[in-house]
């Protein structure tokens, strides 16, 4: 029955039709369909790869992750406070409208300003941006802030055309136009994004697919089973447990490398009445929680052991890595005495968010299962990923499983997450020590300085427990053999520039 079942859905990806350009079609397969396609709206991983693919950004991160330019040729810092970028010349959106330092302008004053941006915390020490010619831009900052450059290599330095985001309004998302090698085509939600070669590209040498095509397909035995079939090209997110299954398949490689961020628990702190219960206001009955759970289990059990443990916001292999936040062993006698001293009445019923895909889900049940010893009722909430940001972004949440994708500082994985009043700080934390040690280890250059800082700040989040942290995932993709040039970067972009596929 499962052989007929995945036979079905494979049957059920249709091909478009190739462009008139005689180059292939790429297709790929994601975990979960996308959110807004707007770099100033979007928070999804998977709306992140594709933007990026439409919408180039001043500045991006290379395999070795060192800040490289893209709409921008280079920079200077004239003092701590103040920053000069050069923009490429020539350049144009796929309107046609030029790509000059008005459109950076405009374009980050909307990361700042616009009503639901995601970017105001990127942007959030910028002053003001001044227009030295038309490829000369000067950003002014209110405090020194060594982060800012590396905003504008993800999300806070993309561009879009002025000319279309003003005439579309808040319908920008509908038919996003930038300055990438890919425009849009069409998007049908749940179904597919497509997009399509844009011959006017700067680099447009570099992209070689005349159209791509993502489709999302939360069924991971499913996704695998169209990259065997040959309906997809490229599996984003393999399964662990389908790892063996891709490796031995002669039609196929794998490309395993480690991630920049984390996977966890993120929990309401009251700041909405689902989370005004012992769990959300009581760090003593969060803690019980956190001691009711085997990460090592939990890993192993859903995972196959491919996963790192972690109890902080970076993965093992980060410099920022703090070796005093450790995960503590799983102590059942331990929770029970919390909850206890914290007057809990057991069972304490917890609504677990999850995502409606089969590894979010048995996550989801292992951690309830686990819970339940220690006297927690956990019920499962299983929403598509789209919804279930909007609902938690809006309040209607307990605790959300959820993971960051992570940047390279460890100031990506926690400022616009947990910093007061942070446009992404969905548990409504507020801890004074925790942002006056982000904003101190945001104004000094040392590394060893900002490092400590930084683990200050995570013991401090370990011990508060907004988010509980449970493990720091590895990229796994599966692609065809027919694939080439494809260059892996920790972020988990798929980048397309010197991407080939064979015949």
């Amino acid at each position: 029955m499962l052989k007929l079942l995945l036979a079905a859905a494979v049957l059920a990806v249709p091909i478009l039709p190739a462009a008139a350009q005689d180059l292939p079609q790429l297709r790929v397969g994601f975990s979960e369909d996308a959110d807004a396609l707007d770099p100033t709206l979007g928070r999804a991983y998977v709306g992140r790869v594709a933007m990026l693919n439409m919408c180039d950004s001043l500045f991006t991160y290379n395999e070795k992750l060192a800040i490289v330019p893209r709409l921008a040729t280079g920079y200077e810092w004239q003092d701590s406070k103040t920053l000069v970028v050069k923009l490429r010349s020539g350049v144009t959106f796929q309107d046609g409208t030029p790509v000059d330092a008005a459109a950076v302008k405009y374009s980050l004053e909307r990361h700042a300003t616009m009503a639901g941006s995601a970017r105001k915390g990127d942007v959030g020490s910028l002053d003001h941006a001044e227009i030295i010619d038309p490829l000369t831009i000067r950003f002014t900052l209110k405090t020194a802030d060594v982060v800012f450059l590396s905003q504008l290599a993800v999300r806070g330095g993309v561009l879009v055309s002025p000319k279309a985001a003003e005439a579309a309004g808040k319908d920008f998302a509908l038919h996003p136009v930038c300055a990438g090698p890919y425009k849009f085509v069409e998007r049908v939600a749940q179904d597919h994004i497509t997009i399509e070669r844009e011959p006017g590209y700067w680099d447009a040498a570099n992209y070689h697919f005349s159209r791509v095509i993502f489709r999302p397909i939360t069924d991971g035995s499913v996704r695998l089973a169209n990259l065997q079939a040959g309906s997809l090209d490229v599996n984003m997110n393999v399964p662990p447990v389908d790892a063996e299954r891709v490796r031995k398949d002669p039609k196929l490689v794998t490309r395993a490398f480690d991630g920049l961020g984390y996977s966890g628990i993120t929990i309401n702190l009251g700041r909405s009445p689902p989370g005004q219960t012992p769990f959300g206001l009581d760090a003593r009955v969060r803690k019980a929680f956190e001691l009711s759970i085997d990460r090592e289990a939990l890993v192993q059990t859903v995972f196959a052991g491919a996963h790192a443990i972690t109890a902080q916001p970076v993965p093992p292999t980060s410099p920022f890595y703090a070796p005093s936040v450790v995960a503590p062993k799983r102590d059942i006698a331990k929770a029970k005495a919390l909850l206890a001293e914290a007057g809990v009445k057991t069972p304490l019923t917890v609504v677990l968010t999850v995502i409606n895909a089969p590894d979010s889900i048995q996550t989801g049940e292992v951690i309830q299962a686990m819970a339940a010893e220690a006297g927690f009722d956990v019920k499962l909430n299983a929403m598509e990923f789209a919804v279930s940001l909007d609902t938690v972004y809006g309040g209607n949440y307990t605790a959300y499983l959820v993971g960051w994708t992570g940047r390279p500082d460890a100031d990506g994985n926690i400022r616009d997450l947990l910093y007061t009043g942070a446009p992404q700080n969905a548990p409504g934390y507020h801890s004074t020590v925790f942002d006056g040690l982000i904003d101190q280890a945001r104004s000094v250059p040392d590394m060893t300085q900002r490092v400590g800082l930084y683990a200050k700040a995570f013991e401090q989040i370990h011990q508060d427990l907004p988010i509980l942290y449970l493990y720091a995932p590895r990229w796994l993709f599966g692609m065809t053999a027919k694939l080439q040039g494809f260059v892996p970067v920790a972020d988990g972009m798929l980048r397309l520039n010197g991407v080939t596929l064979a015949k």
